[in-house]
């Protein structure tokens, strides 16, 4: 079965035209594994739907034609592939403007489908069955797993909001908290200085603090054995730590970046100057002005519930709406 999965986050908006291949006691055909998806295409853009929403409450008109426009790029490539079935969801922005009904209109008239305008809890439901599906493999000779070690707690940081949600086979507990890297780069860096000084660094780590004094006490993240890191943020700061020459996500899934190597590109990051960000191999143009708040969060993250590495994936929501179409 070959399916679209369209995700439009705060940040960027992003498409996955997947093959299914059937759950054991089926053929699942030539090129893949029973029960996993087979890429078609899976491309991100940049389009900062939730410029200013924190600020205005409101999508932006150019950030609307901005994200219509890549969207209408997608629907074409849908086309072309002949995916049966295309799912769209958005999170964080279009949950906090007033007018999201621009929005959603616009969906519908591109791809003929409602958008889902999903909770927070939904979105970390679906990130959490796009990161682990594939982390636990049965080794051939033993059939025993082989992989990191359940529980998971699995942390999207998206530009928005930043969902928790721990789980084995399923998520058990999740939460989403309204820290983002755009989010608190509007809030408390965009003018504060290049690099940001030391009194704007405080409130973004204050405002990430509270946000985990509350998942502490309402998501059991104590419990999990495995931090599974998940989106742009994660991704780079996994680049960077690994140096890669240019941005591989192949040597980035699965990787494991040390908490100690966490520490390290977030202070780096933290003290170059924008044009220093936009020279580093890794960095996609979209992120430099909001990665030292999104490695921040990453950072704060794994010195709070003493993490010892973080497991990087880049399989996340999208990769939970194309099994969601599935069935």
């Amino acid at each position: 079965m070959r399916v679209a999965a369209v995700d439009c986050g705060t940040n960027s908006v992003r498409l996955l035209i997947a093959d299914v291949a059937p759950d054991a006691g089926q053929s699942a055909g030539p090129g893949f594994e029973r029960g996993e998806l087979a890429d078609v295409e899976r491309l991100m853009e940049i389009v900062r739907l939730g410029e200013g929403v924190d600020r205005t409450g409101r999508l932006a008109p150019d950030a609307l034609a901005r994200t219509f426009k890549a969207m209408r790029s997608y629907q074409e490539l849908i086309e072309r592939h002949g995916a049966t079935a295309t799912r769209v969801v958005a999170t964080s922005a279009t949950r906090d403007a007033a007018n999201r009904h621009e929005f959603v209109e616009g969906v519908r008239e591109i791809f003929g489908v409602e958008p889902e305008v999903v909770s927070g809890a939904e979105e970390a439901e679906l990130s959490f069955t796009g990161a682990t599906r594939g982390l636990v493999r049965l080794s051939p000779e033993t059939e025993v797993p082989q992989g990191p070690l359940p529980p998971y707690l699995v942390v999207d940081i998206g530009g928005g909001s930043t969902e928790f949600v721990v789980g084995t086979e399923h998520a058990q507990a999740a939460l989403s908290v309204d820290i983002g890297c755009v989010r608190l780069t509007e809030r408390h860096l965009r003018d504060a200085g290049d690099p940001s000084p030391a009194p704007a660094l405080e409130a973004v780590v204050a405002d990430i603090e509270a946000a985990l004094d509350r998942v502490e006490a309402e998501v059991p993240v104590r419990d999990a054995h495995t931090l599974v890191g998940l989106a742009g943020s994660v991704t780079t700061v996994a680049g960077i730590a690994l140096g890669l020459p240019e941005y591989d996500s192949q040597r980035i899934h699965h990787s494991r970046i040390s908490a100690e190597q966490v520490h390290d590109v977030t202070r780096r990051l933290l003290a170059m100057t924008h044009g220093e960000r936009a020279e580093l191999a890794v960095m996609h143009p979209g992120r430099v002005d909001v990665i030292g708040a999104g490695a921040l969060i990453l950072d704060r993250i794994v010195r709070r519930f003493a993490f010892s590495q973080v497991v990087v994936s880049e399989h996340d929501i999208l990769d939970g709406i194309a099994w969601s179409l599935a069935g």
